[in-house]
Formats: C-alpha cells, sequence, structure tokens
C-alpha cells in the first residue's frame, strides 16, 4: 500500500508540474493553450519528467544509506562476534588510507625537481669552458709538493677521478707540473696509467708528437721542455713556477686551477676564470677566481 500511494503522488507531483511548465512556457512564448498540439505538451511532461528524476538521483547520495548485512560465521561466544566485527571494519579505512598516502607519493615524485647529473654540474659550473689546465700536485695528486713527490711514489686521490672524467668528456684538459728530476716524471706518469686516467679519462700517454715551448723562462730544455701531444688532453712539465704560468698564458684556457696563490694572482689579468684549490680563503681575490677546498668539492661531490 505504501509503494502504491507513494505512485500516485509522484504521478500527481508530475502532472502538477507539467500543467505548471506548460502554463509558464505558454507565457513566455505568447502561446495560448488552444494551441498546443498533443506533441508539444507531450515533449514538455518528458522534459518535466526528465528534471524529476534527475533531482531525485541528484539528491540520493546525500541521503542515508542502506547498510548491507554481512554474513558471518558463528561465533563460540560474544566477545568473539565484537572481535570478527572489528577486524571486519578496519580494513576498509586502512585500504583507503593507504590508497590515499600511494597516491600522494606518486604525486610528490612527480613534481620532485630531478637531480643533475655530474657532466651537467660540471659543465654549468665550467660555463661551458673548452679548454682546462690544471696543476697535478694537490689537486690530483695527493702529494703537495715536488719535494714530496721526489722522495715517494705519486698517488692520485680517487675522489677526484669521477669529476676529471667529467672534465675530459666536453674539454680538451692539459695536466702540468713542476717537477725536479726525470723520476719524478715518471713516477706521475705511472700513477696517472695505474688508476685508469689513460684508458677511461681521454688522456694519453705516450708521445705522439713534439711542439717546442720556446724560450720561456723556468722551462728546461729537453723532454720537460716539450709538449707530450695528445687528444684531447695533455700532460705536461717544467722546472718551475714561471714555467707553469707560461704553460697557462700560451694554451690560453678557459679554466686554470692551481694552487699557488701567486700563479693565480699573475694569471688573473690573462685568463678568463681560475679555481684555487686552497683550504683557507684568502682575503682578497680577483673577480674571476674561484676558491675551493678541493676539485670534487667545487663541482658538489663531497
Amino acid at each position: 500500500m505504501a509503494s502504491e500511494s507513494s505512485k500516485e503522488e509522484l504521478v500527481r507531483l508530475i502532472k502538477k508540474f507539467g500543467a505548471y511548465l506548460t502554463v509558464k512556457m505558454s507565457n513566455l512564448f505568447s502561446i495560448s493553450l488552444r494551441n498546443l498540439d498533443s506533441r508539444s505538451v507531450g515533449a514538455l511532461a518528458g522534459f518535466a519528467v526528465a528534471i524529476i528524476f534527475t533531482w531525485r538521483l541528484l539528491r540520493s547520495p546525500s541521503g542515508p544509506q542502506r547498510r548491507i548485512p554481512k554474513q558471518q560465521a558463528p561465533a563460540p561466544s560474544s566477545s568473539g562476534v565484537s572481535s570478527q566485527s572489528t577486524t571486519t571494519l578496519v580494513p576498509s579505512g586502512v585500504c583507503s588510507s593507504s590508497d590515499d598516502s600511494r597516491a600522494q607519493n606518486v604525486i610528490d615524485e612527480f613534481f620532485q625537481p630531478v637531480k643533475p647529473t655530474l657532466g651537467q654540474i660540471v659543465r654549468q659550473k665550467l660555463s661551458e669552458g673548452r679548454k682546462v689546465t690544471c696543476r697535478l700536485l694537490g689537486v690530483i695528486l695527493e702529494e703537495s709538493s715536488p719535494e714530496e713527490l721526489q722522495a715517494k711514489q705519486a698517488t692520485v686521490r680517487s675522489s677526484v677521478l669521477e669529476v676529471l672524467l667529467e672534465i675530459t668528456k666536453f674539454c680538451d684538459l692539459y695536466l702540468m707540473e713542476r717537477v725536479l728530476d726525470d723520476e719524478s716524471e715518471k713516477k706521475v706518469l705511472l700513477a696517472l696509467e695505474d688508476a685508469g686516467v689513460f684508458t677511461s679519462g681521454g688522456l694519453v700517454k705516450d708521445k705522439v708528437g713534439f711542439r717546442e715551448i720556446g724560450n720561456c723562462p723556468g722551462i728546461s730544455v729537453g723532454k720537460r721542455g716539450c709538449c707530450f701531444l695528445g687528444f684531447p688532453a695533455l700532460v705536461l712539465f717544467c722546472s718551475t713556477e714561471n714555467g707553469r704560468s707560461s704553460f697557462v698564458r700560451q694554451l690560453e684556457p678557459d679554466w686554470h686551477i692551481d694552487t699557488n696563490p701567486e700563479v693565480v694572482s699573475q694569471l688573473a689579468r690573462f685568463i678568463k676564470y681560475q679555481l684555487h684549490i686552497s683550504p683557507f680563503r684568502p682575503e682578497r681575490t680577483a673577480s674571476n677566481v674561484f676558491n675551493s677546498p678541493s676539485l670534487e668539492q667545487f663541482f658538489g661531490c663531497v
């Protein structure tokens, strides 16, 4: 009975709304009810029914939802039933929260800034420079003086190898150092070879050509007075600090890396950029001179 009465009420409501809508539409378009044919009335009635059902569909989710009883296995006691009901209700909330957290993690990962690679950092730090000169002692080697190099074997710093490799990928790299004798040269070349610099770093050990630097002060005549030509990098030796400065000035690099503050100061007028490797920051430096405790720290590797 209740369902039939609700249906009759719905039909009566539809008729009233249809009549009301018909009158309003007739007044709006200045059309009398006598001029309306059966098709127009039917169209209006259908439109009214569509509006009512749409309204009921939109309203239904906000109303109370009928709870579907769950079939549970019989339990020996009431406490067992209550514990089972709680265990069946918990997973839905946990599942929804875990789904939300998983979706949030995906969003965070999507909008997380991409970390640049070491190659991109090196290229950016060097300002797209294509030629780099670098001292060996205190930068590439563990030893810090020619006397120390003469007294013991040369050792390449393992932490700098990755940076050195990235530099040689897009730069012409010239390694240079002041040595006291030919034996020190051999120690340096052997240390670079053992570290894999010649095979993976683009440096060339063999003397594929010679080019005299000229009568530059401090460059000894003979083997150490020549460039050991290779591509894309060279290993150069001289006997004085002024000789290393002369190397740099003639090569005209975009960057020079050194540990001697006097050499850095002398070259500041001639070289575009310099990196001074020192644990202490000097009080006064030129605007084109950068300071860092080590080569790898300058590129953010440690």
